[in-house]
């Protein structure tokens, strides 16, 4: 008999902790969440603010590159931004073809609150875990995103 792999009970058991990590996740992408005095926000605008609010100005291509999606779909969030207070456009002042990205005030606040937010769940985390499961825990999130991403790359092929 060739190498077969048996599946194991405890193959299983880690297939459907992932499934529900996975769940968990999706369920928290599709709900908008409240940013203090910003207001509300969904996953993907909270998500662009992240992304300018680390940089301070960005180009929008950048933007959409750094977020993984096209410059229509980020040009529809910021538009969305832009029309509640939390970001602003502006002309590259030695590329009049390209568009900077910067926050508001109200933007900054957003982005304040979205860094307390992950501070909180980090703080969540200390308390649950060692600081060496936390590096192990840290390590396989790495490795299942990067296995993710080969999946998906090779899918698109």
């Amino acid at each position: 008999m060739k190498n077969k792999k048996v599946i194991t009970t405890n193959d299983i058991s880690s297939s459907q902790h992932i499934g529900k990590l996975i769940f968990q996740l999706q369920r928290l992408e599709r709900n908008p969440r409240a940013f203090g005095e910003a207001g509300t926000l969904t996953p993907s605008e909270i998500h662009a603010v992240d992304a300018i609010g680390e940089d301070g100005n960005i180009l929008m291509s950048q933007l959409a590159e750094r977020l993984g999606v096209t410059k229509g779909a980020i040009t529809q969030v910021i538009s969305k931004l832009e029309k509640k207070g939390i970001t602003f456009r502006a002309t590259h002042p030695e590329d009049s073809r390209a568009v900077l990205i910067s926050l508001t005030e109200k933007g900054e606040i957003a982005f304040r609150a979205h860094m307390e937010l992950h501070a909180q769940f980090n703080q969540k985390l200390r308390e649950e875990l060692s600081l060496d499961e936390i590096a192990i825990f840290e390590k396989c999130i790495k490795t299942f995103t990067s296995l993710l991403n080969r999946e998906n790359e090779r899918k698109s092929k």
